[in-house]
C-alpha cells in the first residue's frame, strides 16, 4: 500500500495541476468556452480509450513495464505543452497524457483488492482515494493562481511529477508479480462481459453523473468566479470536501454497506449544481456564496460516491473480475469527467452556464432511483 499510495499521489499531482490550467492555457491561445471544455474532453476520451487496453497490456507485458510507460506518458508531455498555446497542439498532448492516465487509474484501482481483503476494503479504498484527492486538494485551487501570478511555466513543470513515481511503481509491480492469484481464479473462469456489465451498470451510472458535475466545476470555476481568489476558494472547498468524504466514508461503508449512504450524496450533488446555476445567472457579478456552497455540496458527493461506487463495483463482480471492475469503473469516472466538461461547455456556448448546470443537475437527479434500489451481484 505505501508504494501504491506514493505512485498514485505523484501521478495524480501531475494530472490535477493541469486540469484547470490546460483549459486556461487554451483560452490564452485564443480558444473559446467550447474549446476550453474540449481540452478536458479530449484528455478524458483518450483516457477512456486507453483504459480498455490496460487489462490486456497488464496480462501480456506485466505490471512493471505498463506502469513505467504509463507514468512517462502522463508526465513527460506536460512541459512540452509550454511550446504552444494553440488548441490543436494542446489537444494532441492532452491525448498522450490521457493514455498515461489510463494506466495509472486502472492499474492503481485494480491493485487495491489485490492487496487488501474485502472486510477492510472500504478503508483501503479510502486511503487510496486520499492519495488521489490530496494532491487535488492542494493543486487544483493553487494552480490557476500560480499561472496568473507566476506564469504558466511552473505549473507545467510540476505536471511532470508522475515521472518521479516510477521507483514506487517498480516496488508495487514487484510485489504484485510475486503475489499468487486469488484461489477462485484456479477454479473458475471470469464472468462474461455482458453479465458483468449488467451488475456494474448501477454503480457506474451513479459515478458517471457525479463526475459530470465534478468535471464541469473543475473545468469552468476558474472562468466563472471572476477573480482567482474566489476560484481558488471554491476549488479548495470542492477538492477538500471530496478528499474528506472519499476517505472518511470508507469506515461507515464497511460497517453499514453503501446503500444507505448513496442517495444523500446524489441529492447533495444535485443541490450543489442547482445552487451553482443560480449563482452564475448574472455572469458579470456571480454570487460568491452560491459558488462556494455549490462547490462544497458537489465536493461531498464527488468524493463520497467515488469510494462507494468503487466498492460496489468490486462487490458486484467478486474476486475473479476485479481488474474488469476497475477498468469499467475508471471508464465511467473519466468519461463522466470529460463528458461533463464538453457537455457544460457546449450548452453554455449555445445557451448559458445556468442552463448548462441545470442540465447537469437533472442528470444527477435522474440517478436517484439507482441509489435507492438494491444492487445486483454475480454468483
Amino acid at each position: 500500500m505505501p508504494a501504491l499510495i506514493t505512485m498514485t499521489a505523484l501521478g495524480f499531482s501531475g494530472f490535477a495541476v493541469l486540469m484547470p490550467v490546460a483549459p486556461l492555457w487554451a483560452v490564452a491561445g485564443g480558444a473559446d468556452v467550447a474549446g476550453a471544455g474540449l481540452v478536458t474532453g479530449v484528455l478524458m476520451l483518450a483516457t477512456v480509450a486507453g483504459q480498455t487496453m490496460v487489462p490486456a497490456a497488464l496480462r501480456r507485458f506485466g505490471w512493471a513495464p505498463v506502469l513505467v510507460v504509463g507514468l512517462l506518458l502522463l508526465g513527460l508531455p506536460a512541459p512540452a505543452m509550454l511550446a504552444s498555446s494553440e488548441l490543436p497542439v494542446i489537444l494532441a498532448w492532452s491525448a498522450v497524457r490521457g493514455l498515461g492516465f489510463a494506466v495509472l487509474t486502472v492499474a492503481g484501482g485494480s491493485a487495491v483488492p489485490e492487496l487488501i481483503e474485502p472486510a477492510r476494503r472500504g478503508r483501503a479504498i479510502g486511503a487510496w482515494g486520499l492519495a488521489i484527492a490530496g494532491p487535488q486538494l492542494v493543486l487544483l485551487p493553487l494552480a490557476p493562481w500560480v499561472a496568473e501570478h507566476l506564469g504558466y511555466a511552473p505549473v507545467f513543470v510540476v505536471a511532470a511529477l508522475p515521472v518521479l513515481g516510477i521507483p514506487a511503481a517498480l516496488r508495487l509491480a514487484k510485489h504484485l508479480a510475486a503475489k499468487p492469484p486469488h484461489p477462485a481464479e484456479h477454479a473458475h473462469a471470469s464472468h462474461g462481459p455482458l453479465a458483468a456489465a449488467a451488475v456494474l451498470f448501477r454503480p457506474v451510472a451513479l459515478l458517471l453523473a457525479v463526475t459530470v458535475a465534478g468535471g464541469a466545476l473543475i473545468t469552468f470555476l476558474p472562468q466563472l468566479a471572476g477573480d482567482q481568489l474566489l476560484a481558488a476558494a471554491a476549488l479548495l472547498l470542492l477538492t477538500g470536501l471530496a478528499a474528506l468524504s472519499r476517505w472518511l466514508i470508507g469506515g461507515p461503508a464497511d460497517r453499514f454497506g453503501a446503500r444507505p449512504l448513496l442517495w444523500p450524496l446524489v441529492l447533495a450533488t444535485t443541490a450543489g449544481l442547482a445552487i451553482t446555476a443560480w449563482g452564475v445567472v448574472d455572469a458579470t457579478a456571480p454570487a460568491d456564496w452560491a459558488l462556494l456552497v455549490g462547490a462544497a455540496l458537489v465536493g461531498l458527493g464527488y468524493g463520497g460516491l467515488q469510494n462507494l461506487t468503487l466498492g460496489e463495483a468490486f462487490a458486484a463482480v467478486g474476486p475473479r473480475d476485479t481488474l474488469l471492475a476497475s477498468m469499467v469503473w475508471n471508464i465511467g469516472f473519466d468519461a463522466g469527467t470529460g463528458f461533463g466538461a464538453v457537455l457544460v461547455g457546449t450548452i453554455a456556448a449555445g445557451f448559458s452556464f445556468p442552463v448548462a448546470f441545470l442540465c447537469a443537475a437533472a442528470l444527477s437527479l435522474a440517478t436517484l432511483p439507482l441509489a435507492i434500489m438494491r444492487g445486483r451481484r454475480l454468483s
